[in-house]
């Protein structure tokens, strides 16, 4: 991508819609809009209607009557000169425009390249990038709170906060290599070792975080298991409110997993159905019966479902029993029993997968890990501090600082960065 060069793209949606944002940005948006505006550019970032125009031929061709801003670097979101026409939705005069500003020599857009250009102007760190992207991508409420608070610095300030505590570190380190013969107080070098045990202990409770975060991000996945025709696909279409899955009273109709976004406790869950477990001959059935196991091993959290007496034996640990068909059958004693027939128990069932979609999204301590890049860079960075506290010689235990100092500046996007910003910026939407 070339930094510089004007680009524009819709930063609204497709389809059709009153209005349409058309945003401008980098060197030259200045003069483009005084050509599209005949000269009337607004007043910094102050709205004003113009009648957009193009010369065509010598002739001076109206384009539409749009409301434009107008915001001079550095005070935009890319920290260039940029502009936004808010422009009727009409295709035709989305397309006039947009080659009316091909012609003056801004080109489209590359997906997240607006906020590539902020995060090389220094608007924000890649961090808050990231959280920018999960803003757009967030369905549900705690979605958007957690990927607010990322994109408004939260995550940044507590990385930002150790990389300094670091530098001090260093800067004690170095007098230490460096006037190996001068009184220094050992008192100094207790204290170096005292601050990395803190920074190791402060890096591991943010490790120790059960993925919550990612979690969070990503959704969860509940896998609903058990014996053939014990009502799995009939609970799956219960809680999609919908026919996602085929319900047959012939054993083994499920062979392959279905899967079911729902929202549970303002928390995105994708809901698994599985094959029936037992002992088969069908080399199909058998592939779907390894599949579910599978997706038991992969789940946040499993339901498995029973119409007998007794609690399967695979339904502890990580997993709920629950007793079906209980319009034909009483469960056990002190496990949750429904009948999707009737109604019975339903309601404590959603609740109670929403208190757990709940409990394993829910924020604990510092704002949290939201992506593997970020737990990945920690454990480099605590991994680099348990070695420096290991270290018997300055200079090594010097070097393991500098390697903690760098994996976090990898982070926040202040060093080394450059092999991940195409992956990053890549996964945005075509005009942000």
């Amino acid at each position: 991508m070339a930094t510089g060069a004007p680009i524009f793209a819709l930063a609204t949606g497709a389809g059709r819609a009153a209005v349409a944002v058309m945003r401008v940005s980098g060197t030259g948006t200045g003069a483009i809009l005084s050509t599209l505006c005949g000269g009337r550019v607004p007043p910094p970032r102050s709205a004003r209607l113009r009648t957009l125009q193009r010369t065509i031929d010598g002739r001076c061709v109206a384009l539409d009557h749009a409301l434009v801003l107008w915001f001079p670097a550095p005070g935009s979101y890319t920290g260039e000169d940029s502009c936004e026409l808010h422009l009727h939705a009409g295709p035709g005069v989305i397309d006039a425009v947009g080659d009316a500003l091909v012609a003056l020599g801004a080109r489209p857009a590359e997906p997240g390249e607006f906020t590539r250009r902020a995060f090389e102007h220094g608007r924000l760190d890649l961090i808050q990038a990231e959280g920018i992207a999960d803003l757009i991508e967030a369905e549900t409420e705690s979605q958007r709170r957690q990927a607010l608070e990322q994109a408004d610095g939260a995550l940044s300030r507590v990385y930002s906060a150790w990389a300094e505590r670091l530098k001090t570190l260093l800067a004690r380190q170095e007098a230490l290599i460096d006037f190996p013969d001068e009184e220094i107080p050992p008192e100094v070098e207790r204290a170096v070792l005292d601050d990395v045990r803190a920074l190791i202990d402060e890096t591991g409770a943010h490790l120790d975080d059960a993925g919550r975060g990612e979690r969070l991000r990503r959704g969860l996945v509940f896998a609903i298991v058990g014996a053939p025709n014990v009502g799995k696909s009939t609970l799956l279409n219960y809680l999609a409110d919908r026919d996602a899955a085929i319900v047959s009273d012939v054993a083994g109709t499920t062979r392959d997993a279905i899967e079911v976004r729902a929202m549970l406790g303002s928390v995105p869950v994708t809901l698994v159905d599985t094959a029936g477990l037992r002992e088969t001959a069908d080399p199909i059935e058998a592939e779907g019966i390894r599949r579910a196991l599978f997706h038991v091993k992969q789940a946040d959290w499993t339901l498995h479902l029973f119409d007998g007496p007794d609690i399967p034996p695979m339904a502890v640990g990580n997993a709920l029993p629950v007793h079906t068909k209980a319009d034909l059958a009483a469960g056990p004693p002190g496990v949750l029993s429904i009948s999707v027939q009737t109604g019975h128990g339903l309601a404590i069932l959603r609740d109670v997968l929403a208190a757990q979609a709940t409990a394993l999204t829910a924020r604990q301590g510092t704002p949290p890990l939201t992506r593997a890049r970020h737990r990945a860079g920690i454990e480099e960075t605590r991994a680099a501090l348990m070695r420096a506290l290991a270290q018997d010689w300055p200079e090594m235990r010097g070097e393991d600082l500098r390697l903690a100092m760098r994996a976090l500046g990898r982070l926040t996007g202040q060093v080394g960065v450059e092999d991940l910003l195409d992956s990053v910026f890549g996964q945005f939407c075509i005009g942000k």
